[in-house]
């Protein structure tokens, strides 16, 4: 069964050829595996990439991964891409540079004509708008609802700051927006926001923005390291000293409730109704993500 939403930490990057590649990403850790067939596929091996899709698909859910196929825009590859994907059986067909709901409902209905054609159940493959333009960031739940498929949608990094005349850095200053934008529209929507891939080449840089995307509320991120993966998990999962902070917090919260008050103190901390609930939610993500 699917991982939900919000359990998808990490969501890794790989192309379409290169099987060391697609060894390491199937022995990362990574939550769900995504064959590019787009940026990372150059047009003449994405022939021989799709006729890899339904052995490299199989051997990924094989390992347990959710499995995805990015696939390029309708108007180019993306009817052959999603020719060679469909037979694979992908959780997931990811769709780039997404601007308009005009787009995710047409993409709907030709994964709906596949799914009849190969008498699959309807409805279950999901659709992930990649949204790496100011306008895809500024119309993110709008775009949402072109598809009742979509329950995530993911931030482009390199195509947004090229669009966004920005100039990119490790530190990610220039997307810091559209990042907090993204997040704000997506939970708006009702929709998992997938942070934007940590592009760099060290680690303990891909933890640390792990890190910041977490205390901005994102619970997923992707990536396009394998060796990045099991750091930027071991970030979005509440560790035992968290856990067990937050057992303090609800303990001493329900307590006061019980005596009448209005709000417990606890660490210097005035515990709330929303800082409550926000610990009650960590601890049954920490447990969902323990299963």
């Amino acid at each position: 069964m699917p991982i939900p939403p919000d359990l998808r930490r990490t969501w890794l990057f790989g192309p379409g050829l290169g099987a060391p590649t697609h060894q390491a990403m199937r022995d990362s850790g990574a939550d769900a595996l995504i064959v590019d067939l787009e940026d990372f596929t150059p047009p003449r091996q994405r022939p021989e990439a799709r006729s890899n899709l339904v052995a490299l698909l199989k051997s990924w859910r094989d390992a347990g991964c959710m499995t995805a196929v990015r696939i390029n825009q309708l108007e180019g590859d993306g009817p052959d891409d999603l020719a060679a994907a469909m037979p694979a059986g992908p959780d997931v067909i990811m769709y780039p540079m997404a601007s308009s709901a005009a787009q995710m409902a047409a993409l709907d209905a030709a994964v709906s004509q596949w799914e009849a054609r190969l008498g699959l159940a309807p409805r279950l493959i999901e659709i992930v708008p990649v949204c790496e333009t100011a306008l895809g960031v500024a119309d993110v739940r709008s775009i949402a609802t072109g598809s009742p498929r979509i329950r995530a949608a993911l931030l482009g990094a390199e195509d947004l700051a090229a669009d966004l005349c920005a100039e990119r850095g490790p530190d990610a200053i220039e997307l810091d927006y559209a990042r907090r934008r993204f997040l704000l529209e997506c939970r708006a929507g009702g929709i998992e926001p997938i942070d934007v891939p940590f592009t760099f080449a060290d680690t303990d840089g891909a933890a640390q923005e792990a890190r910041y995307a977490r205390r901005l509320g994102f619970r997923c991120k992707s990536l396009v390291r394998p060796e990045h993966a099991h750091a930027i998990n071991a970030v979005l999962t509440p560790g035992d000293e968290e856990m067990a902070r937050a057992r303090r917090l609800t303990a001493a919260f329900e307590a006061a409730r019980a005596q009448g008050q209005e709000r417990a103190l606890v660490d210097g901390l005035w515990v709330e109704v929303p800082t409550y609930r926000n610990a009650v939610r960590l601890i049954e993500r920490g447990q969902r993500l323990k299963r």
